[in-house]
């Protein structure tokens, strides 16, 4: 009975490892599903709608073949077409079937763009040779754009001949495919989703069967063993025993007999050792003894296949294999603190695109700065930031003791205040710091995108102070409102009215109306103006040259529009640019100004002397937190940044 049961062990084994082996085998599903990108007419860009890519469920992987270098961008299904709005593109949208349908996208010229009479405007409007950084409308239409480096994209790749990338776009998200914008972009394009492919049943039944072929090899070993118990020598009992009668202790003697062979002598005491020995090293012994190993090896060699086949089975099941309990319970995220209006618009830039955009624009300034080219500078600079490059590049080409630009230090973002906006222009607030490097300090900026095909570019940049203190903001996936003229009576002073009331303070000092207005860093910042001011006139009268020539100072807000964006509490982060102009001026016609000592104004004027006088400009740059109104608060300096903008001979 005990092989009937081992041979049943043996078949329902069987049938649990064949089971569980056709399961992720013959009868595993596949591990993704396709869809191809059929063009009909080619183009130099493709966009493929973010709805192709959540036909299924699942990461999309998306793989590009074709010649040469190819592009893939994402990003905001607004922003592709907006940057695609003056180009030819093939557009690939979903059918109900499943597959796509691609439609040749022409660019739709409006008055606007053309102009009335095909000319160009008065604000430069449709002017083939305008520059980085116009209008959104600045061409009317545009072959051979590279897309390759644009600020734009949420991500982008870019490989030779192939290039596979794994996304998952959310709503209102699209691809951007293209080569250089003059070829032809690639079209041979296919979709991948993963499929669910696991089996949770493979597992426990390949466990089950090795355990039932163990069991069978158990059975069978105990059988065996049953067997050979059964078929030992059967021996009768011991008969009945002959009845008790005295015994004759009276023993007559052996007779005496010869010895058969004379010449045989008595068996030794040695050789009787002999003989016992023998006895246990007799053939007998030895066929016991070997048949014990013959019986020991044949259970080991039947119980080894059996574990080696259980041990490769258990190693061949993957985590897909088995049931996986509480997988689908993952962790909650909390809950934003900040709950988004109805008709919100997105941010501007997102956190990882942000990051991108900084380490671009610290690298190009360093290039820039390293060869003093301006033009380069000038696609990532605007504004005071740049004239104080401009500034900067003409000293050091004449004083080459003078020490580099500090570099915007990219480590780490500490605050990204992105504008709300589907519109251009955009604008940006970063703080940043080094995390490598305490000594350099955090460094806050305005960054603005004019229009599509722009990249974004710096407009203020200063120092943070270290006593400074960033108001509550919002958070970086929500964005903020960028603060205009008719949206800031709710603060304690419009933006536009901040330069011109901190530069009443720095003229009049405690005697201007604006004083109490501003925090004590604000105005210890306007106390040192005026103290460098009073040191310049002091220097002349330890000259002699007081009686023989006069000195004015005056700080004016800079032709460069404040930047306001609101915060949390109803305030807002104004950042302005001013000038603080020093004018020294003979009083006679037999008086001169020496520029003998004064390098800077010798390499910006290229003279020695002045007679008329010399007119010198420091740039301010200054960001400042203002408070609604109606609050206590006063408005907090948070950064400040000065530079030397020119040197120049009055006439």
């Amino acid at each position: 009975m005990r092989f009937v049961w081992a041979v049943v062990a043996f078949v329902l084994a069987t049938l649990l490892i064949g089971a569980g082996i056709a399961q992720r085998t013959i009868f595993m599903g596949p591990s993704a599903q396709q869809t191809e990108v059929s063009v009909e007419e080619s183009a130099p860009y493709l966009l493929i709608d973010g709805a192709v890519l959540r036909q299924h469920p699942g990461n999309q992987t998306m793989l590009i073949r074709g010649e040469g270098d190819i592009f893939a961008a994402y990003g905001r299904t607004a922003d592709l077409e907006a940057w695609l709005s003056n180009a030819t593109y093939n557009a690939i949208t979903p059918v109900e079937n499943g597959g796509t349908e691609s439609v040749l996208v022409e660019p739709q010229i409006t008055e606007d763009d053309a102009g009335a009479d095909g000319e160009t405007d008065a604000e430069g409007e449709n002017d083939p040779a305008a520059t980085d950084g116009d209008a959104a409308d600045t061409e009317a239409v545009v072959e051979g754009r590279n897309p390759a480096g644009s600020d734009l994209w949420l991500d982008s790749f870019s490989e030779p001949d192939q290039l596979i990338a794994d996304m998952q776009l959310p709503e209102g998200m699209s691809v951007l495919i293209a080569k250089d914008g003059t070829a032809d972009a690639p079209e041979d394009i296919v979709i991948s989703w993963p499929l669910d492919n696991s089996t949770p049943l493979a597992g426990p039944l390949i466990s089950a069967g090795a355990a039932m072929l163990l069991l069978g090899v158990i059975m069978y070993i105990l059988a065996i063993r049953y067997q050979r118990r059964g078929r030992g020598p059967r021996r009768k009992g011991i008969g009945p025993l002959p009845p008790t009668e005295a015994i004759d202790i009276a023993v007559d003697g052996a007779p005496e007999r010869k010895s058969i062979d004379a010449g045989t002598a008595e068996p030794t005491e040695a050789d009787s050792e002999s003989d016992a020995d023998g006895a246990e090293n007799s053939p007998k012994a030895e066929r016991r003894a070997l048949s014990v190993r013959r019986r020991f090896s044949r259970r080991r060699m039947l119980a080894l296949p059996a574990l080696g086949v259980a041990t490769v089975l258990f190693a061949g099941c993957s985590s897909d294999s088995w049931p996986q309990f509480g997988a689908a319970t993952p962790t909650p995220s909390p809950s934003p603190s900040v709950i988004a209006p109805e008709n919100q618009k997105p941010p501007a830039v997102t956190e990882a695109q942000a990051s991108r955009i900084l380490l671009k624009i610290a690298s190009t300034l360093e290039q820039a700065d390293t060869d003093r080219d301006i033009d380069l500078a000038a696609t990532r600079l605007s504004g005071a930031a740049l004239d104080a490059r401009k500034t900067d590049y003409t000293l050091r080409g004449s004083l080459t003791d003078r020490a580099l630009p500090a570099a915007i230090p990219t480590d780490a973002i500490e605050v990204l205040l992105p504008q709300a906006t589907d519109e251009w222009p955009r604008t940006v607030l970063v703080l940043s710091k080094s995390k490598s490097d305490d000594t350099v300090p955090p460094v806050i900026l305005t960054m603005t995108q004019q229009d599509p095909w722009s990249n974004y570019k710096v407009a203020n940049i200063a120092e943070m102070q270290a006593s400074a203190e960033v108001p509550t903001l919002a958070p970086a996936w929500l964005g903020t409102s960028l603060i205009t003229e008719n949206a800031a009576a709710f603060l304690a002073l419009a933006p536009a009215e901040v330069a011109e009331a901190y530069a009443d303070v720095v003229d009049a000092g405690e005697k201007s109306e604006h004083y109490g207005l501003f925090d004590p860093v604000a105005t210890n910042l306007a106390q040192s103006i005026a103290e460098s001011r009073a040191a310049v006139k002091q220097g002349l009268v330890d000259k002699g040259a007081s009686e023989t020539s006069k000195i004015s100072f005056d700080i004016v807000p800079s032709d460069e529009p404040p930047v306001a964006l609101a915060t949390l509490d109803s305030g807002a982060i104004v950042a302005v640019s001013m000038v603080d102009s020093e004018t020294i001026r003979p009083t006679s016609d037999d008086a001169v100004i020496r520029f003998g000592e004064n390098p800077e104004a010798k390499a910006l004027t290229g003279a020695e002397e002045a007679s008329k006088g010399v007119v010198t400009s420091y740039g301010l740059q200054l960001f400042f937190s203002v408070p609604t109104q109606g609050s206590s608060e006063q408005i907090r300096l948070l950064a400040v940044h000065q530079d030397i903008l020119n040197v120049k001979v009055i006439k």
